[in-house]
């Protein structure tokens, strides 16, 4: 089994190996009090943006752990790049599909309300919905073992997306009525491609969304002969470019 992975500053394991850090807060709680990490075990410290440690405790207090760093190394990003525009689901759906995501490899989330969203961040509950995206993005990150946290962009509106689908390398609109499948699309060669997919909400796309997601270059396609849910359409999507550009 994988060492377990919790997250420290930069400036921690730059220092090089066997230099001690020590796990405090509450990724010191989560590691001493639930993980009941014990001396002697290894772990993998991360700054969440690819540089990684491999470590040995050292030590365990009641909220936090003593490492001795081994080998530092930061893992290079994956490619293509893989970014997805997800619209506002209802309830906790939000936190499931950025969970989901996040084990499927995504490196941008970025939030959308869309016309037909039931769902509506404002005023105070813009942030406080941000920050649940967020945090459900590093939790999800450590359980997969990921070096890299992704990103959860600040909420985006249909302009927002459009220059983003403007500016990727490919970008495709989920859509149930497209004529191609995006198991089938071709896909950007260059490894420093940027492929962005765009997550409708239950209720479907609008017309001018549409409209301006095509005026800007997107493509549309289809999963399959299933309809998913909103929550549930980004993982599958992930997925399948996930196997298709040979990053798993």
């Amino acid at each position: 089994m994988t060492p377990p992975v919790f997250l420290v500053g930069t400036a921690d394991l730059t220092p090089g190996p066997d230099t001690t850090v020590t796990v405090a807060g509450p990724e010191g709680r989560h590691a001493a009090m639930v993980r009941r990490i014990r001396e002697g075990e290894v772990v993998d410290l991360s700054d969440g943006a690819g540089l990684r440690a491999r470590a040995t405790v050292v030590g365990a207090g009641k909220d936090s752990i003593d490492c001795r760093l081994g080998e530092v190394h930061t893992e290079p990003e994956p490619r293509p790049r893989l970014t997805v525009v997800q619209a506002l689901p209802k309830g906790d759906r939000g936190e499931l599909a950025v969970e989901m995501m996040t084990e499927a490899g995504v490196e941008t989330v970025v939030p959308w309300a869309a016309e037909r969203c039931v769902t509506r961040w404002k005023g105070p509950r813009t942030q406080k919905s941000l920050d649940k995206w967020r945090n459900t993005a590093r939790e999800a990150a450590k359980q997969a073992r990921r070096s890299r946290v992704p990103e959860v962009a600040d909420p985006a509106d249909r302009r927002t997306v459009a220059d983003l689908l403007g500016d990727a390398t490919l970008a495709v609109v989920l859509h149930e009525d497209a004529d191609r499948t995006l198991a089938t699309m071709e896909l950007p060669e260059d490894t420093g491609a940027h492929i962005v997919l765009v997550v409708g909400p239950e209720g479907g796309f609008s017309r001018t969304e549409l409209e301006a997601f095509d005026e800007v270059g997107a493509v549309r396609a289809l999963l399959g002969p299933s309809v998913l849910r909103t929550s549930t359409a980004g993982v599958a999507a992930l997925s399948v470019l996930q196997a298709r550009t040979g990053r798993w």
